[in-house]
């Protein structure tokens, strides 16, 4: 008789664990619908703890359904708090475009042992679209060619990089030294 006491002690138990991270499972669920429907939570439901008498298999499955709900409300958590910077983040980038520079800038003369270099930037939205020479190098046929060679590389390299920080032109390093320092310059100039 004392034996089936205690085993129906023990059923009722391990049916009161159960219930109970049941329910605790179904309030983080509702914590994470309610976090889905666009209301922010913080925190987690509370969860069950368990007697420490308690070492059935059933005790076990309890601690293992009240740690996915932990987890489910941290995943949900973690979520709100992703959406909420990536809303600030938007909010920074609309601001900043509307901010940004645009115009045309004109860089310093870089002095070469060929000649001076002088370009100018155009920045339109934020976004360099246009860097044109305004001085190329002018000492000896060579150097000439060479400039007018290396200027469309370099300004194509530039739109695609959208900055001064793009590779030497092969052949061409005082075009491209001075290329790229007077464009820095009129970057530097419009804040870009």
């Amino acid at each position: 008789m004392f034996a089936a006491g205690v085993a129906s002690l023990s059923v009722l138990g391990i049916g009161w664990q159960l219930g109970s991270s049941a329910f605790d499972a179904n309030q983080n669920l509702a914590v994470s619908t309610s976090a889905a429907s666009g209301t922010v939570v913080t925190g987690a439901a509370p969860v069950p703890t368990t007697s420490a008498s308690t070492t059935s298999s059933a005790g076990a499955a309890s601690s293992g359904a009240s740690s996915s709900g932990t987890a489910a409300s941290a995943a949900t958590s973690a979520a709100a708090a992703q959406a909420a910077a990536d809303a600030q983040a938007a909010a920074s980038a609309a601001a900043a475009a509307s901010a940004a520079p645009s115009g045309t800038f004109t860089g310093s003369v870089v002095q070469t042992q060929f000649g001076n270099v002088q370009v100018s930037v155009t920045i339109a939205n934020g976004a360099i679209t246009e860097v044109t020479p305004l001085q190329l190098t002018t000492r000896g046929g060579r150097s000439v060619a060479i400039s007018n060679q290396a200027a469309p590389i370099l300004r194509s390299e530039v739109l695609t990089a959208q900055s001064a920080r793009v590779q030497n032109v092969g052949g061409a390093t005082y075009t491209t030294y001075g290329y790229l320092t007077s464009l820095q310059a009129a970057l530097d100039a419009a804040k870009f």
